[in-house]
C-alpha cells in the first residue's frame, strides 16, 4: 500500500493533465540556480508541507473550501508568484531579502494547492483502515516528484544561463509560466 500511494503522490505532481503543479514549481524557482539548490529544496520542502497539512484536513473533513474556488485559487497562486519574480527581477542577485518572503508564500500556496486533489484522495483513503501511512507515502511521493522537475527546471536553467544572464532566465521562466495561468485564472473565475 505504501508503494501504491507513493506512486499516486508522483504522478499526482508530474501528470502533464494538471500541469498547473509544475507551472508552480517553474515559477517558484524561475529566480533560482542550480549553485543555490539548497534553498530551493527548502522552498520546495514548504510548499509540500502546506499541501501535506490542508491534504490531511481534507481527508480527515475538518476543513473544505468549494472545488470552484479551489480551482480559481491555484491559478491565481501562480499568477502571485510570478509576480513576485518580476518584482525582484531587477535586484535578484544583489539581495536575498524576499527569501522568508518565498517560503512563507510557497507554505501558503501549498495550503490551497493541497485542496485540489483531496476530493479523490478523500475517497481512496476511505478504503483504507489506516489514514496515517498512505497519506505519508503520498506526500512522500509528492515531493520526490517535485524534486525531480525542479532538479529538471534547474538543469536546463544553467544551460540557459551558460549564455545568458540568470536574470533572463529567470525572466523567460517567470513569463512562459504567467501566460497560461493567467489564461487559467480567467477561465475558472467563479461565477
Amino acid at each position: 500500500m505504501f508503494e501504491a500511494f507513493f506512486k499516486l503522490g508522483m504522478r499526482h505532481i508530474t501528470d502533464f493533465n494538471g500541469f498547473d503543479h509544475m507551472l508552480f514549481l517553474a515559477a517558484l524557482c524561475a529566480t533560482y540556480t542550480l549553485a543555490r539548490w539548497r534553498e530551493v529544496v527548502i522552498l520546495v520542502t514548504a510548499f509540500t508541507v502546506g499541501h501535506s497539512i490542508t491534504l490531511a484536513l481534507a481527508t480527515f473533513d475538518v476543513f473544505r473550501l468549494p472545488a470552484v474556488w479551489v480551482e480559481f485559487l491555484i491559478p491565481l497562486t501562480i499568477v502571485l508568484t510570478c509576480l513576485l519574480n518580476l518584482w525582484t527581477l531587477p535586484q535578484l542577485y544583489q539581495k536575498r531579502g524576499t527569501a522568508a518572503l518565498r517560503y512563507a508564500g510557497a507554505l501558503c500556496f501549498g495550503l490551497i494547492h493541497g485542496m485540489g486533489f483531496s476530493n479523490y484522495l478523500r475517497s481512496l483513503l476511505q478504503q483504507s483502515q489506516s489514514i496515517f501511512q498512505p497519506l505519508l507515502a503520498f506526500n512522500l511521493g509528492l515531493e520526490a516528484g517535485q524534486l525531480l522537475i525542479v532538479l529538471c527546471i534547474l538543469i536546463i536553467g544553467s544551460i540557459f544561463v551558460y549564455w545568458r544572464s540568470p536574470r533572463d532566465w529567470a525572466a523567460l521562466l517567470t513569463g512562459s509560466a504567467l501566460a497560461p495561468a493567467l489564461w487559467m485564472l480567467i477561465e475558472r473565475i467563479p461565477s
